[in-house]
């Protein structure tokens, strides 16, 4: 077992920069799969979500080969293989976009049902296999596997509203468009950065996508994809969690390679709460010397402020002065790590999908245990703001989506190791005022 031993009470200073992002990368290497030629794709991070679906696809009989720890070349132009095993999907949520990469370009595709992070609630997949089903595919669920396949081995194009706004289905039901026989239009669609990025990804490999980042895309099916190279965008979230933890700790970090236009809505938000952010090209310099203040967050769909922020802006917000709020309106049972906030000192109420956070003076070392990745993401915050020592175990859920987070922490003055220790041996606890 790995855990995090964590000093905190220190102030962050110095300079780091942005990884490839996670939730595109997690799409964009399934979406090799529907390139019949070779595709080098560049600003890789290194997380093991990118290691495990990377494997899934040296699996399925394609030749993964790196050519630098942040560029990897892929081929898929000889599959021995299409179905993906319930104990490489189980371990990632992002498993599921294998069923429309798939789908698209072979018309068939058997793949397990996902794992990923647990927020306490069930994160269903209906609005994907919704899609499928009007791309003419027949859907069916058995024994913890979906069994996609489409009539006369090619899907047809056809118009798709989603019920709900879903990031996860509007990649999948894109994927599976993009060799689809004619125009698809989906309508009440996702529009996140890395959903534009995923189709940025498919155009530059020959597909027609238009119309990513806003409430319609359309679809024109291609034959084939070919190969090419392509370079994922920075991460958002990754770049957010840092500026929080500036926030939380006080001092000044500059954060670089970053696109500026999307930490807009993380921006602004620190911004009221007391922290001086600075645009340079494309860094940010983010600095706090001054009390923290109160704020209301609200997570909404993109450009909104995003639920994979709200963890660790309520680790910044529990040392903020007055009463804040946040509001959950994507994940509303998301909140399962406010009770390891308490062990720390805070002073958190939830009532179902609102948090209402009393700031304190000061939170204390405390031994927390991660739930999921942006939970994780969020104890490392407060306990590097905290006084004292805290252990943080279940630190699998936090590499999941962060490269190098201890050696980025430690770069800029976080007081942070990693250890290993028996599974049996007790986990103790040591904090000092």
């Amino acid at each position: 077992m790995t855990k995090y031993i964590v000093e905190g009470g220190n102030p962050l200073y110095g300079e780091l920069h942005i990884s490839g992002a996670k939730n595109a990368a997690v799409a964009i290497i399934p979406a090799a799969l529907m390139v019949s030629g070779s595709c080098r794709i560049e600003n890789i991070p290194q997380i093991s979500d990118v290691k495990l679906l990377l494997g899934i696809l040296q699996d399925l009989g394609a030749k993964v080969r790196f050519i630098n720890p942040h560029a990897v070349e892929i081929d898929c132009s000889r599959l021995q293989n299409r179905r993906v095993p319930y104990e490489s999907a189980r371990r990632c949520r992002a498993s599921y976009y294998m069923l429309g990469a798939l789908l698209g370009r072979f018309g068939s595709a058997d793949v397990a049902l996902p794992g990923g992070c647990d927020f306490g609630g069930t994160r269903p997949i209906d609005q994907h296999l919704k899609g499928f089903r009007a791309l003419g595919a027949s859907v069916d669920t058995q024994s913890g596997f979906v069994i996609a396949e489409a009539a006369g081995g090619r899907l047809k194009a056809s118009s798709i509203f989603l019920d709900k706004v879903s990031v996860g289905a509007t990649i999948n039901i894109m994927l599976a468009a993009t060799l689809a026989e004619g125009l698809t239009v989906i309508e009440n669609v996702a529009k996140e950065p890395h959903i534009v990025d995923v189709a940025n990804f498919l155009n530059s490999m020959g597909a027609n996508i238009m119309g990513a980042g806003t409430d319609v895309i359309k679809i024109r099916g291609v034959e084939h994809l070919r190969g090419g190279s392509y370079s994922i965008i920075p991460d958002q979230i990754e770049a957010g969690t840092y500026m929080a933890a500036v926030a939380a700790c006080g001092g000044q970090v500059k954060i670089c390679n970053i696109i500026p236009k999307h930490m807009d809505c993380i921006t602004a938000k620190l911004s009221e709460m007391g922290v001086e952010i600075q645009e340079i090209d494309d860094s940010l310099l983010v600095s706090r010397d001054g009390s923290l203040v109160r704020s209301n967050i609200k997570a909404i769909p993109y450009p909104g402020f995003p639920t994979d922020m709200q963890p660790q802006m309520a680790a910044v917000l529990c040392l903020a002065q007055g009463t804040s709020i946040i509001t959950d309106s994507v994940w509303s049972s998301r909140f399962r790590y406010t009770d390891e906030f308490k062990r720390m000192g805070a002073q958190i109420q939830v009532d179902g999908n609102l948090a209402i956070i009393e700031g304190v003076e000061r939170l204390t070392g405390a031994q927390l245990e991660a739930c999921d990745l942006r939970a994780g993401a969020a104890m490392l915050i407060a306990a590097l703001a905290a006084h004292g020592i805290s252990e943080i175990t279940n630190v699998q859920y936090i590499e999941r989506g962060y490269e190098d987070v201890i050696g980025k922490l430690r770069s800029i003055g976080g007081r942070i190791k990693s250890v290993e220790v028996p599974e049996e041996e007790p986990v103790a606890v040591s904090s000092a005022g």
